[in-house]
């Protein structure tokens, strides 16, 4: 199963960001590690208008996850190595 089926799979679960995110436009880093996410949708209708990307991800192969982040809908870049399901 790759990294997208498994993020599909968990649509409606939580999962936990191991990294911090950075936040594209002038808001930067969020300096707010462990933060816990609710999954929306995973892979599809990702592109320019992604929100943040999770600090790890530049140096890995990105998937486009849409999470609840802090009560707000967001297309975040995670990679496999900055996500924990629970």
């Amino acid at each position: 199963m790759t990294f997208l089926q498994k993020l599909q799979t968990h649509k409606g679960c939580l999962l936990r960001l191991k990294s911090q995110l950075y936040w594209y436009g002038e808001r930067g880093y969020d300096n707010t590690p462990g933060r816990v996410c609710l999954i929306l949708d995973a892979g599809g209708g990702a592109g320019p208008s992604t929100a943040a990307v999770t600090t790890s991800v530049r140096s890995k192969t990105p998937t486009a996850a849409f999470l609840l982040v802090d009560g707000s809908p967001h297309w975040v870049w995670v990679a496999k190595e900055d996500v924990e399901f629970l």
